[in-house]
């Protein structure tokens, strides 16, 4: 069993924004943030689940997500996302992003669960701890998809 925390963090909605997450199996654990200099808390928020997906080095594990993001949680749990996806997303938000959670999603068995964020607990905070640097690294990175078809090119810069 693989447990993987999760947190995004933005600095203005959009804005700088980044991503923690904590991996633990057993004794082992592997710590990865990033941060976009223009993006959302939700995005950033998905991300971090996709790249923690993303890091297993196999197919099939078991993994346990907590996240603090009832978007994230509710729209898998719920099954909220397959709808989405059988209708191509239609208007939702941040398409480019539940596509590829969906194909790395598939690779495992995973289970959700929402823990309330800033509520001391332990692993969710570090992620924050992670999530909220990230959004300071110089330079940050380009979250593509998002400028180029939702932000408004003119207020970037």
């Amino acid at each position: 069993m693989i447990t993987l925390y999760t947190d995004g963090a933005c600095s203005g909605n959009p804005g700088p924004g980044g991503y923690g997450l904590v991996l633990i199996r057993g004794s082992n654990r592997k710590e990865l943030s990033a941060g976009y200099r223009l993006t959302t808390n939700n995005r950033m928020e998905l991300l971090s689940v996709i790249v923690g997906l993303e890091s297993l080095k196999k197919d099939k594990s078991s993994v346990i997500v907590y996240s603090d993001s009832k978007y994230v949680v509710n729209a898998v749990e719920k099954k909220w996302v397959f709808s989405w996806e059988k209708n191509n997303f239609g208007k939702k938000k941040n398409p480019d992003l539940w596509i590829r959670f969906l194909k790395v999603y598939r690779k495992h068995t995973v289970t959700f669960v929402w823990v309330k964020g800033h509520a001391n607990n332990k692993e969710n905070e570090r992620c924050d701890g992670l999530a909220v640097k990230a959004t300071e690294n110089n330079p940050l990175e380009i979250d593509s998809w998002y400028e180029g078809n939702v932000a408004n090119k003119n207020e970037l810069f």
